[in-house]
């Protein structure tokens, strides 16, 4: 049932909360010893804005709506204080007084990943205190074993909206001694299709729960679930500090679609930019085409998207973070829409009235071609609804983000530029633009969305600009770059349709069996877990082993300074300790690595004329 507001309670005019000493170290926090070492134990020395102003807050039992950027530590800022209510109810009583045990917190999140990611937060923050036991319901389990789960009346239940009513409607997850109701990325929850399922929680919900609502930013969608759970809540509008995102160079190239390819190429193979990299594509079918394309060349990757089992998408992330991996090729259908694609429709409508009635007829002609296609193309999908890239899940280090293909919306590229430059590091964000007079003139290797780039990026612009940062053009030397056209062409041309059909059923099918069926052999033997590769070849139509090898010849005199600026991360073309290059350039006398070369035998007939008949 929905609760009524009072006129004290709207956002907009910001409810001012009964003034809170704001801690300044963890140490000075109401808190338990054990929850200090585990605190500790996972190296936090400062506190954020974030969890200096909320966790006192939520500790008085005051409910709070708090907006803070990616990374600030919102998910400390709420777990904190819940752990801490868990204990302290725990130990009222001992023995035959001792509390039962009740789910007392329910934690929503729109994704399986942030489900996971919370998960391990809070059995870091735990380590040192064993009584309190979370589950979460976002594993593709059968009901049968989640009201096995549920059986023991967890503390903690993690889950999305969907599983939670599921399990509270079949009677497996009670909620009457519900304390903590928490929505995280409470900005995406609804955008994701879950307002109904929303609604029949919150009914099923007793009075005087307590809740916690974090975003990264305030949408009509938080107002909306606010209203649906909170009572005068505390409105905690966090800026971001002054120069926060400051260390993020943003760079546009305007290109054509083929151009895109070629320029990804340079930049991966030659090694332009150092460190991990997010490269972004509009759909899964992209995402292995680029895939496909890269190992052309010998440039190793892995592929994120909705496909995928969440098992693998959860070590995917996993071993990147530790390095393991440089690139990843995330898919990013379910980015966040902002409130500019409603003028989308607009402006297209303002074209066609300014166009004639023989525009307008074009117009409608091409929509509902494109909608034709689509209802074509329309399968069931083994796509999973609850995975997001853009939002929630924490990337750790990555030096660059590449916008292979523009998003939709100006929202979606901030959240997207937001996975690098974090916590004070620097990084740098590349973007691929499509200018209107190049779109469609290569439809092998074209995407729909490009057609609207021009906008998408005057939008991009204009939200920049108000935060004060600015987006430059960066015009590569094509006369340098050509040389490597051809190449491109020859690696393009055996990224078929069929070949990007069989990447995508092969992967599947590799993913599924070590998602499944060793996911118990490796809960055993974690060690081997380490040899599970998610970048391996998936094959193309047609390989070459020659576009491998890079020959100096298409390297301009100035070597790959000439290419690119300094600022995207250049690396020398050898090695200064590399001894087998230089015991090869020195004459390969003293190289222990020998080289085949045709005549080397003494009996070469060839060479010596020597050749005796039997």
């Amino acid at each position: 049932m929905k609760r009524k507001l009072d006129e004290t309670e709207d956002p907009e005019k910001g409810t001012k909360p009964k003034k809170t000493v704001e801690a300044k170290s963890f140490g000075e926090l109401d808190l338990d010893p054990r929850l200090l070492q585990g605190v500790a134990a996972q190296g936090y020395r400062h506190m954020t804005p974030i969890q200096s102003t909320a966790i006192p807050l939520i500790l008085d039992g005051r409910d709070v709506i708090a907006k803070a950027v990616t990374g600030s530590g919102k998910t400390a800022s709420y777990l904190l204080p819940v752990l801490q209510k868990i204990i302290t109810r725990k130990e009222r009583g001992s023995g035959k007084d001792a509390a039962a045990p009740v789910t007392s917190s329910l934690i929503l999140v729109p994704t399986r990943e942030l489900a996971d990611q919370v998960f391990k937060v809070i059995e870091s923050l735990t380590v040192f205190c064993k009584s309190i036991q979370a589950v979460k319901l976002t594993d593709k389990l059968s009901a049968t074993v989640q009201r096995s789960l549920l059986s023991t009346n967890p503390d903690i239940v993690i889950a999305t909206p969907a599983g939670a009513w599921t399990n509270v409607s079949s009677g497996a997850l009670p909620l009457e001694h519900l304390v903590h109701a928490v929505l995280d990325e409470a900005d995406l929850v609804l955008s994701y299709g879950y307002e109904e399922d929303l609604q029949n929680v919150a009914r099923s919900m007793p009075k005087g729960v307590q809740t916690i609502l974090m975003s990264a930013t305030l949408t009509p969608e938080v107002h909306t679930v606010k209203g649906l759970f909170c009572r005068n809540p505390a409105l905690l509008d966090l800026e971001e500090p002054q120069g926060e995102g400051e260390g993020i160079v943003q760079y546009v190239v305007k290109c054509s679609e083929e151009d895109k390819f070629l320029l990804a190429y340079v930049i991966f193979k030659l090694r332009l930019i150092q460190g991990k990299v997010l490269v972004f594509t509009q759909d899964v079918d992209r995402c292995y085409k680029l895939k496909l394309f890269f190992e052309q060349f010998g440039i190793r990757s892995c592929v994120l998207n909705s496909e995928l089992p969440v098992n693998s998408r959860i070590h995917v992330v996993e071993e990147f973070n530790k390095g393991v991996y440089d690139i990843i090729i995330a898919s990013d259908e379910n980015e966040a829409l902002g409130d500019e694609e409603k003028d989308k429709g607009g402006d297209e409508e303002e074209q066609d009235n300014e166009g004639g009635e023989e525009s307008s007829k074009t117009t409608k002609a091409a929509k509902a071609d494109k909608k034709g296609k689509s209802k074509k193309r329309e399968k069931p999908s083994r796509r999973d609804k609850e995975f997001g890239i853009s939002r929630g899940i924490d990337f750790k280090n990555v030096a660059a983000v590449v916008n292979f293909d523009l998003p939709t919306s100006a929202k979606s590229y901030m959240h997207r530029i937001g996975r690098t430059g974090r916590a004070g590091q620097t990084g740098m964000s590349l973007s691929f633009v499509i200018p209107e007079d190049q779109f469609g003139k290569h439809p092998h290797s074209m995407v729909d969305s490009a057609e609207h780039d021009g906008k998408i990026l005057a939008r991009i612009v204009k939200q920049q600009g108000k935060l004060g940062r600015t987006v430059k053009d960066y015009q590569f030397d094509l006369d340098q770059v050509n040389r490597f056209r051809y190449r491109m062409h020859d690696a393009l041309r055996a990224v078929t349709r069929v070949a990007v059909r069989d990447a995508r059923l092969r992967e599947l099918r590799q993913e599924i069996i070590k998602s499944d069926r060793l996911r118990r052999h490796f809960e055993e033997n974690p060690q081997e877990l380490a040899h599970l590769r998610h970048d391996d070849p998936l094959r193309a139509a047609r390989t070459q082993a020659h576009l491998r090898h890079v020959p100096d010849y298409l390297l301009p005199d100035e070597g790959k300074k000439a290419l690119a600026p300094e600022e995207l991360g250049f690396v020398p073309l050898r090695k200064k300790n590399d001894r087998r290059n230089a015991s090869r350039r020195a004459g390969g006398k003293k190289s222990s690595h020998r080289v085949f070369k045709v005549g080397r035998k003494k009996s070469d007939p060839l060479k010596s004329f020597k050749a005796k008949s039997k």
